[in-house]
C-alpha cells in the first residue's frame, strides 16, 4: 500500500492587511502518496501560491499541520528545518525572476550543494552539476551563460536542475509552464514526469491551465478563494464534475473545433466575494445560480460524495 509522504491537516495562511484579515488559505486538507502529483487549481487569487509556499514553510502558517513522513514541519526549529529543507524544494513560477542574473548555469545550478555543504570538491560539484544539466536537457556548452542569453524553456531547466540538484523527494511546482510558449510547456511537462518516474519524486503541481494539470495530475484539488470546493482523481474530475464552480472551469476550456464555436458558453456572474474577514458560508454563493438560503448560513465543510470523491456543495450531497 502506498504511504502518505505530506498530510496536511486544517491547514490556515491569513494576512493581516489595513482592511482586516485576508484568508488566503483556509482549512484546507488533503493527502499526497509518495511518487505520485497532486493538480491544484483555480483562478489567480484562489491560494494556490501561497498553499505552495506555505507548505514549504517559506510562509509560516497560521493554523494547522503540514506532515512531512509524519513530522510536523511547522513545530521544526530553524536548525532542524534546515537539516530537512534539501528534501523539500521548490520550482519557481518565472524563470527569469527567480535566478540571480549575476550567476552563470554553473554557478545557479551549484548553489544548493555550496548552501548545504553537499560536496567536499569543487570536482564533485561540477561532476554533479555537469550529470544535473544533462538529466534536465541543458547542453554543456551552456555551462557559463548567463540567464539573459537564454529562452524561457532553458532557464525553466536552470530552474528545475536548480531545485533537484540536491536530491529532494518532495517538488512543489507553482506554475512552472506559463510563462512558456505552448510548445515549451509540452517540453517541460513531459520532462518533469520523466524525472518523476527516474528519481521517485512526489509533486504538487500549482496551475491555472486545466490542459496541463490533465496531463500531469494523478489527483486534483480545486481552490476557490482560499477554500478546497472539490477534490478527485485526474480522470474522475473531467469525466464527472460536480461542484458548480469545477463545472464552470472544466466549460471554459477552449475545443478546437468547429462545432464547438456554436455551442452555448455558460459564463459566472456575480461579484466575487472578498476574502478579507469572510461571511459564513459558501464563498462561491454570491456566482452560483444553486445557491440558497442554507449556503449562506455555514462553512460548507469538504464531504466524500462518490470513492475518492471529494465535494463542499451541499446541491451535490443532496443530490447524492
Amino acid at each position: 500500500m502506498e504511504s502518505n509522504l505530506i498530510e496536511v491537516n486544517h491547514l490556515k495562511k491569513y494576512f493581516r492587511t489595513p482592511m482586516g484579515m485576508l484568508h488566503a488559505v483556509d482549512d484546507v486538507s488533503f493527502t499526497v502518496k509518495k511518487g505520485k502529483t497532486l493538480g491544484v487549481v483555480g483562478e489567480s487569487g484562489c491560494g494556490k501560491s501561497t498553499l505552495g509556499r506555505t507548505l514549504l514553510c517559506l510562509d509560516m502558517l497560521t493554523d494547522g499541520e503540514i506532515l512531512f513522513k509524519g513530522t510536523d514541519l511547522s513545530k521544526l526549529n530553524k536548525k532542524e528545518m534546515k537539516r530537512i529543507r534539501p528534501k523539500i524544494q521548490m520550482i519557481f513560477q518565472d524563470p527569469y525572476a527567480s535566478l540571480n542574473g549575476r550567476m552563470n548555469v554553473r554557478q545557479l545550478i551549484a548553489e544548493p550543494l555550496l548552501v548545504n555543504r553537499v560536496c567536499s570538491s569543487r570536482a564533485e560539484v561540477d561532476e554533479k552539476v555537469s550529470r544535473m544539466m544533462e538529466t534536465v536537457g541543458l547542453a554543456s556548452r551552456l555551462v557559463s551563460a548567463y540567464p539573459h542569453e537564454l529562452d524561457g524553456g532553458r532557464r525553466q531547466r536552470i530552474g528545475i536542475a536548480r531545485a533537484l540538484i540536491l536530491e529532494p523527494e518532495f517538488v512543489v511546482c507553482d506554475e512552472p509552464v506559463s510563462a512558456l510558449d505552448v510548445s515549451i510547456q509540452a517540453q517541460i511537462l513531459n520532462l518533469l514526469m520523466d524525472l518523476q518516474e527516474e528519481m521517485g519524486l512526489t509533486y504538487i503541481f500549482i496551475t491555472h491551465d486545466l490542459s496541463a494539470v490533465r496531463h500531469i495530475s494523478d489527483e486534483i484539488m480545486v481552490m476557490y478563494l482560499g477554500k478546497c470546493v472539490e477534490r478527485a482523481e485526474a480522470k474522475e474530475m473531467f469525466r464527472n464534475p460536480l461542484h458548480p464552480y469545477t463545472k464552470a472551469l472544466l466549460a471554459a476550456i477552449p475545443i478546437p473545433s468547429v462545432e464547438s464555436c456554436h455551442k452555448e458558453r455558460k459564463l459566472l456572474e456575480g461579484e466575487v466575494t472578498s476574502p478579507v474577514n469572510p461571511a459564513p458560508g459558501c464563498r462561491f454563493a454570491a456566482r452560483c445560480i444553486y445557491a440558497g438560503e442554507a449556503c449562506r448560513q455555514g462553512d460548507m465543510e469538504l464531504k466524500e460524495v462518490g470513492e475518492g470523491h471529494f465535494s463542499a456543495c451541499i446541491k451535490v450531497r443532496d443530490a447524492v
